[in-house]
């Protein structure tokens, strides 16, 4: 059903050229790619249109997945036009999830922990960010460091779940961003990462962050389905990564997980305070503590979201919500506007979510399936519906 791919590219182009940023990265036919900007209630018209003739595909994998896609594409339609949506209705129709409140009393209990875990005394904040300086690799050292470990994480996603022929990505070093790392999906089965280096890059954080940007994460992902779903079965809706869609889930779930589908913690740590610190010139004994620390603030992973309902749902002066930011993610002045711009991007407003939903529901499912979900996570598409009873 060639016509209801190209109607979906077509459409999503014709959203992206009212919202730039809605298209994450194209490698389909470019006689598709035509940003017009049309009256948005003609594109609600249309996505509606759209949703009723996916109803027809035969294929049930491929259908799922475009009907909760779709739905998302007439959930942003409808803010195209003005229409006034609840915060909470805008995550559950782009997205397919719930948006997440955070428990206050389970945050405070973890901010005990980590003052348990950070050496020293004092404010939290101050000791958090002399450690964090300890850890920092500098930006000229930031690629000679990131090359080894790039080079392992392909070879083990090579031997564990396989690579496209001639997939590849290139590195680049940028300023100015709400994010601290980005994957570019170029098409032709290569993508670009940017790291953000307005903050301090951490080698503790670096095999983390390649992961989820690289092998086995948003790039990996992106290649594989380009080779299986494009290229193999001819599903050119795939050719498009949309960033306000409930593919987005699946996609942070896979990525936050990425580190532990091909390495134990434990491994990631010998690796970090042997081999890493050294070639990063740093003090094992610090990535040891910041790794500790690490741990403890696991359970602050629902503060941005909550920070996000605050500032979009309860419309709490900024003030406020950048100084819960500092108080429980534990940042000083600067970490907390850069999260503040995340959460504040009208691209990124409601995607906070799809980190710690999408997470945990990927942690679930591989718990229960192993590497043979993961795999199969990287290969075919997948709602969040789905994704949820894979881990029931």
């Amino acid at each position: 059903m060639t016509d209801i791919a190209e109607r979906y590219i077509r459409l999503a182009h014709a959203i992206d050229a009212h919202s730039e940023g809605f298209i994450d990265g194209y490698g389909g036919p470019q006689e598709w790619a035509v940003r017009e900007a049309r009256e948005p209630q003609a594109l609600m018209l249309e996505a509606s249109a759209l949703l009723a003739d996916v109803a027809g595909v035969p294929e049930d994998a491929r259908r799922e997945w475009l009907t909760v896609q779709v739905r998302a594409m007439h959930t942003m339609t409808r803010l195209l036009s003005g229409e006034a949506i609840a915060y909470a209705d805008e995550v559950r129709g782009l997205y397919d999830i719930e948006a997440r409140r955070a428990d206050l009393n389970e945050l405070d209990g973890a901010l005990r922990a980590l003052d348990a875990a950070l050496p020293g005394s004092g404010p939290l904040v101050g000791r958090e960010e002399a450690l964090r300086s300890r850890v920092a690799v500098p930006r000229g050292d930031i690629l000679r460091v990131a090359a080894p470990i790039l080079a392992e994480l392909r070879s083990r996603v090579s031997a564990r779940f396989g690579l496209p022929d001639g997939e590849d990505f290139s590195i680049e070093l940028v300023n100015d961003r709400p994010w601290s790392g980005y994957n570019w999906p170029l098409g032709n089965l290569k993508s670009r990462i940017d790291i953000n280096t307005d903050l301090p890059v951490l080698l503790p954080s670096l095999p983390d962050l390649l992961a989820h940007e690289g092998y086995p994460g948003h790039h990996t992902e992106h290649a594989t389905k380009e080779a299986g779903l494009v290229r193999g079965r001819g599903w050119q809706e795939h050719a498009v990564q949309l960033i306000n869609a409930p593919e987005c889930v699946v996609s942070e779930g896979i990525a936050v997980n990425a580190l532990r589908a091909v390495m134990t913690p434990d491994e990631t740590e010998a690796w970090l305070t042997g081999e890493l610190a050294a070639l990063a010139g740093l003090d094992a004994d610090d990535i040891r503590a910041f790794l500790a620390a690490a741990q403890a603030r696991r359970a602050l992973g629902g503060v941005s979201g909550e920070a996000a309902m605050r500032l979009h749902a309860d419309h709490a002066p900024e003030g406020e919500v950048l100084e819960f930011l500092r108080t429980y993610a534990v940042v000083g002045e600067a970490r907390a506007r850069q999260s503040l711009r995340f959460i504040g991007n009208p691209t990124f407003r409601s995607y906070i979510f799809t980190y710690s939903v999408g997470g945990d529901l990927v942690r679930r499912a591989t718990e229960r399936g192993g590497s043979d979900t993961f795999a199969h996570l990287l290969r075919e598409p997948v709602t969040p519906g789905q994704l949820g009873a894979m881990g029931q």
